[in-house]
């Protein structure tokens, strides 16, 4: 029982690591996106939902697909999660990238309170 203590507790801790460290990262994606001021008007190429079971619980996340151009004209396609729920293929939106890393997009509009309470709370 101990070695299977041994070996579960350290994998638990290395994946809430990761949990944490990917939560953290995409923060700072979008609010580097935000803070760039650049933007650009993208189509929604696909839009699905995946469904995740938490607990017993079906958990519903929309994901959407989006096509853009920068201004240096360059073609970008980026996945996103968590948009609208109607939002739907073909629908032309405004993202908002950083000039270093434009596949880093984000469609969503600025809410560094939300997104930094989401950071914290989970």
């Amino acid at each position: 029982m101990d070695s299977f203590f041994n070996i579960v507790m350290p994998l638990l801790i290395a994946f809430l690591i990761w949990g944490g460290y990917a939560l953290v990262r995409r923060t700072r994606e979008r609010r580097a996106a935000w803070e760039s001021g650049l933007t650009a008007t993208a189509r929604v190429v696909r839009a699905w939902a995946t469904t995740q079971m938490v607990n017993n619980v079906a958990r519903r996340v929309q994901w959407h697909e989006y096509d853009y151009t920068t201004g240096d004209g360059v073609a970008v396609r980026f996945k996103e999660s968590g948009g609208p729920r109607d939002r739907e293929a073909g629908e032309e939106v405004l993202v908002h990238y950083a000039p270093a890393d434009p596949e880093k997009a984000t469609a969503s509009e600025p809410q560094p309170g939300k997104d930094m309470a989401g950071t914290v709370f989970g």
